[in-house]
C-alpha cells in the first residue's frame, strides 16, 4: 500500500474500484483493528469488521471527496467499527472474566466509574440534534479536523467550534450532576 493515495486514484468510469482497495488496504485495516483491540476481539470479529469496512466504504461511495486520502477514510470507518464492536463485548461480558485480572476493588471501582460517565455521555448525545451528534462523532471519533467538518456539513469553522463548547459545556455539566468532577 502507497501512503498517502487519493481516492482519485481509485475511481475508474465514475465507480469506485472496490477490489483493487480491498486488496491494497485489509493489511492496514487488520494492523488498525489488531492495534486498537487485539486483547478483545475474535479471528471472527475482526473479519466481521474488515468486511464492514469496505462494506461502508462502497455503500457511502458518492459522499467520498475524491481529492482526499483514503487511508484517513478507512482509518475513520474501522475506528468507529472497533469502538461499537469492543462496547457491545464490554456490555456483554461476563465479570467472571475479569477475576485474574481485577485484584483489588479500586480497579472494579474504576471500570464502573468510567462506565457510568460513557452512559452519561451517550445519555446527552442521544438528546441533541442529529447534525450535533455527527459534529461530536466526526470530531471526537473520527478524529476529522474542524475545518473539514465545516467543510463536509457546509458550514463556517466558527459554528463547528461553537457546537463542540457548547456540547462539552452540556456533557461536564450533566456528568458534574451525576457526582463527577471535570479532569484534565
Amino acid at each position: 500500500m502507497e501512503k498517502g493515495k487519493k481516492i482519485q486514484k481509485y475511481i475508474n468510469n465514475h465507480e469506485i474500484e472496490l477490489e483493487k482497495i480491498i486488496k491494497e488496504y485489509s493489511g492496514y485495516v487488520y494492523k488498525i483493528i489488531r492495534n486498537m483491540a487485539s486483547l478483545y476481539l475474535s479471528d471472527e470479529d475482526v473479519e466481521e469488521i474488515i468486511s464492514d469496512t469496505f462494506f461502508i466504504l462502497w455503500k457511502n461511495k458518492e459522499k467520498l471527496d475524491e481529492e482526499k486520502i483514503l487511508s484517513s477514510y478507512i482509518a475513520g470507518i474501522v475506528k468507529n467499527l472497533v469502538r461499537e464492536k469492543t462496547r457491545v463485548i464490554n456490555i456483554h461480558a461476563d465479570i467472571l472474566d475479569y477475576e485474574n485480572i481485577l485484584q483489588d476493588g479500586q480497579k472494579m471501582d474504576m471500570i464502573c466509574e468510567e462506565r457510568e460517565r460513557i452512559y452519561i455521555i451517550e445519555k446527552v448525545l442521544k438528546s441533541m440534534k442529529e447534525e450535533d451528534r455527527m459534529i461530536f462523532h466526526l470530531y471526537y471519533y473520527s478524529s476529522m479536523k474542524i475545518k473539514d467538518i465545516a467543510e463536509k456539513l457546509k458550514v463556517t469553522e466558527f459554528n463547528v467550534k461553537s457546537r463542540l463548547y457548547r456540547m462539552r459545556k452540556k456533557i461536564k455539566k450533566e456528568l458534574e450532576k451525576g457526582g463527577y468532577s471535570h479532569e484534565g
